[in-house]
């Protein structure tokens, strides 16, 4: 009894959409959303099993939305089956294993990341699931912003508006996100990164019973994290994104690094200058810094450690998780394109390497974490 799936009309409008939302909980929330680019235009719609694929007929009895399932070995009845993590799924009758799943909500979010449900990359499906914004609050139809895995490099999670990246999560460093110093672990909630050959993909499970989270997009542009608060009747604002300047996307330049506590934010990397000095001054870092001294790569060459970041953009980085911190300066220090280097991964005193050949960017500081 902790979800409901049938048809709902959002705010004022004349639309119905058939969706999933909490039933324990009395201030409605729609997790999912089935028909969210082809709505029913009256009240009038039914859900049917028809030909082993559940489709949403409309007034004339003319399908609106289907699941799409073409042929596939179904020997017995196939029937629909709402879970009780908010996983709607059409399976076999007779096969009750995940295995025997035809096909299943979770893999086609809406704006909602439920607890269980992966975001990312399956390889063996093909499948990327991200989650994408309504329109508007009361227009669940596809908005302007998405939240999706970036697996080239070393793995980050990007927010988009349309084409543009707005802002970026850091990669995952074994505890967290590099980005999201916050997130730290606590009672009731596991977060989980894998990046493997089968899968790139972030979930979290909650560990107590009858306490609710999920994360969601909103319209607006802004990634929440919400918790049902029993007292209070009411979902609490845990965490969101982007928060301040300094998380917004290239806010400032290459080589710099960007520190809501400083004014100017933008702050050049030590041993650089700014390049355009004039601009500079009127507080516009998009230009970034130079090198003061230009690399000699003949062996006279060290590294400044930077405390307290968000690794810089991982895109076109590359990865050596069998390494240590160790080999992987000096593997830095051989090749004179490397302009960086860390852990991968963070716990039990730091261990994997990252290595960044040209510029770096979209770099932060934090005064705590990072």
């Amino acid at each position: 009894g902790i979800f409901e799936l049938g048809f709902f009309k959002p705010g004022l409008a004349s639309r119905w959409y058939l969706g999933i939302w909490y039933k324990a909980i009395s201030k409605r929330a729609y997790v999912w959303v089935a028909n969210r680019d082809s709505p029913l235009f009256n009240s009038i719609g039914t859900l049917r099993i028809s030909d082993n694929n559940l489709v949403i007929f409309g007034q004339t009895d003319v399908p609106v939305w289907s699941t799409n399932l073409t042929g596939g070995d179904v020997s017995s009845p196939v029937v629909a089956e709402l879970f009780d993590n908010g996983n709607f799924v059409l399976r076999d009758s007779d096969n009750d294993n995940p295995d025997g799943v035809l096909w299943q909500s979770f893999d086609f979010p809406t704006d909602t990341l439920l607890p269980e449900m992966k975001l990312g990359w399956d390889v063996k499906t093909g499948f990327n699931r991200f989650i994408r914004s309504w329109k508007s609050l009361d227009d669940p139809s596809s908005g302007d912003f998405f939240f999706k895995i970036e697996t080239r490099g070393f793995p980050e999670i990007f927010l988009w508006n349309r084409d543009s990246r707005l802002y970026r999560s850091g990669p995952w460093n074994g505890i967290r996100f590099s980005g999201v110093p916050e997130m730290q672990p606590f009672d009731y909630m596991v977060f989980n990164f894998t990046a493997s050959k089968e899968e790139v993909t972030y979930s979290f499970r909650v560990t107590k019973k009858n306490y609710y989270s999920r994360l969601s997009l909103s319209s607006s542009g802004l990634l929440q994290r919400f918790t049902w608060i029993e007292t209070v009747q009411n979902w609490n604002l845990f965490w969101y994104a982007p928060k301040d300047q300094c998380d917004e996307y290239e806010e400032c330049g290459v080589y710099s690094y960007c520190d809501s506590n400083t004014s100017p934010v933008c702050n050049c990397i030590k041993g650089f200058t700014p390049r355009n000095p004039q601009a500079w001054g009127l507080r516009d870092g998009s230009d970034g810094c130079v090198r003061k001294t230009q690399l000699s790569c003949e062996g006279g060459d060290g590294f400044v450690q930077l405390k307290k970041m968000k690794l810089p953009d991982t895109t076109a980085s590359s990865v050596d998780r069998g390494i240590g911190v160790k080999e992987c300066e000096q593997k830095c220090l051989r090749d004179c394109n490397c302009t960086a280097f860390a852990n991968t991964d963070i716990r039990g005193g730091g261990s994997g390497c990252v290595i960044w050949t040209g510029e770096i960017f979209d770099i932060r500081n934090y005064a705590e974490g990072g």
